[in-house]
Parts: structure tokens; C-alpha cells; sequence
């Protein structure tokens, strides 16, 4: 027995939000994927990448249910439309926790950034180290974690910077100029990467919660549906 009335125009605005539930899906997927190669770009954050990878999990998972959805929607089954509300509800406690993951790490970003430039300017010799630092400060045009200072000891001159810090690279630039500021960038790289990873991760949060409030929507839709499918089999 059809739903009639305003179980059916419920079904028809489920059906309009699965469409936006595909987009939102979507969405996820690029934002993941954007903010993760973000992350790998910096390389310093190894390790750190769970939040992104969880939103294009979450993404493709959203991306595929919704078709789900319209099916169960259409064609009014009572199973398809449950099992829809059941996997977005805990599509949605996934999200928030992503967001508020996110933003808890938020504060713990200077800490870790000021670890793990000690560790790698240390283990400057290491190659994955000097790979992951040479990028960072050609990309971000700064040097050392604080400032130029903390290669101190990259030469026994004490007075010596790699040449990634040079504005201007060619071999040897950093040689004698630690405290050149025409020749190298003085200003480390922590500050500007702080507020670099306080970006993506805000993005990541408010991303998350605003397509997580759109899915509560669509859980109230379905659970409404669900109701009038339940209803209407009762009555027949």
C-alpha cells in the first residue's frame, strides 16, 4: 500500500535529500583528500593523518548509501529505508567524532611541531629527515623551528644553515649566513605551520559538523517514512 499525503511528500524530500546526500558524500571525499595531501605535503605530520583519511572513508561510504536510499525511498520499503537511517546515524557519530578529534588536536599542535623540529634538526643527517625539512622550509620560506638559530650546529663554525633556507638556492648559499637576513629566511617555520595545520584542521571540523547536521535531517526523514510505510501495511 502507496504512502499517501504527507508521507508522501515526506518520501519525495527523502528522496531530494539522498541527492544532496551524494553531494555531501562527495564533498567529504574531496575535502579528505585535500586536506590529507596537505598533510603529506608537510611530511612532518606522519602519523597524524587519521582525521582526513576518516572523512574519505566516511565520504565513500555516504557516496554509496545514498543511492541506497533513494532505492529504499521510491520504492517504499520499510527494510531498505531502516537499514538506511541505521548506517547514517552511525555515519553521523563517526563525523562528530572526527570534528571534535580535530579540534582537540588543535591545541596540541605547538608541542608537537617544537618535538619533532628538535628530532629531525638533530637527525639532520638522516635522509628522510633532511628530505622532509628541505621541503618544508623551500615551501614555506622560513628556517629552522623557531628561527634560523636552531641550526647552531649544523657546522662547526656554528654559523651555517642548510641552503633550503636561502631565498635565493644555489650550492653552498647557507654557508656563514645564519644570521644573514638578505641571503636566508630568519623566521622558523613552527609559527607558520602551526597556524598552516590550525586551518586544515578547523576546515576538517566545520566540514564535519555542518554535512553531519544536513544527515540528521535526512535520519528524521527516513524515521518519519519509516513510519508511514509501517502504517500503511498495518492498515492493509
Amino acid at each position: 500500500m502507496a504512502v499517501e499525503g504527507g508521507a508522501k511528500c515526506v518520501k519525495y524530500m527523502l528522496f531530494f535529500f539522498n541527492f544532496i546526500f551524494w553531494l555531501c558524500g562527495l564533498a567529504l571525499i574531496v575535502l579528505g583528500i585535500m586536506v590529507h595531501q596537505s598533510f603529506l605535503n608537510t611530511a612532518i605530520i606522519k602519523g597524524y593523518t587519521g582525521s582526513p583519511v576518516v572523512l574519505i572513508i566516511v565520504g565513500v561510504i555516504i557516496f554509496f548509501i545514498a543511492f541506497f536510499g533513494c532505492c529504499g525511498a521510491w520504492k517504499e520499503n520499510q527494510c531498505m529505508v531502516s537499514m538506511f537511517a541505521v548506517i547514517l546515524s552511525i555515519i553521523v557519530i563517526v563525523e562528530i567524532g572526527t570534528a571534535i578529534t580535530g579540534y582537540v588536536f588543535r591545541g596540541k599542535i605547538p608541542g608537537f611541531l617544537d618535538e619533532r623540529f628538535k628530532s629531525m634538526i638533530a637527525g639532520y643527517n638522516n635522509t628522510e629527515n633532511r628530505d622532509t625539512l628541505d621541503a618544508i622550509q623551500k615551501q614555506f620560506k622560513c628556517c629552522g623551528g623557531n628561527s634560523s638559530d636552531d641550526w647552531l650546529n649544523f657546522s662547526s663554525t656554528k654559523t651555517s644553515v642548510p641552503d633550503s633556507c636561502c631565498k635565493n638556492i644555489t650550492n653552498n648559499c647557507g654557508v656563514g649566513a645564519i644570521h644573514n637576513s638578505e641571503k636566508i629566511y630568519i623566521d622558523g617555520c613552527q609559527p607558520i605551520l602551526n597556524q598552516f595545520l590550525k586551518k586544515n584542521l578547523l576546515w576538517i571540523a566545520v566540514g564535519a559538523l555542518v554535512i553531519a547536521f544536513v544527515q540528521i535531517s535526512g535520519i528524521v526523514l527516513a524515521c518519519i517514512l519509516m513510519r508511514a510505510i509501517r502504517s500503511g501495511y498495518e492498515v492493509m
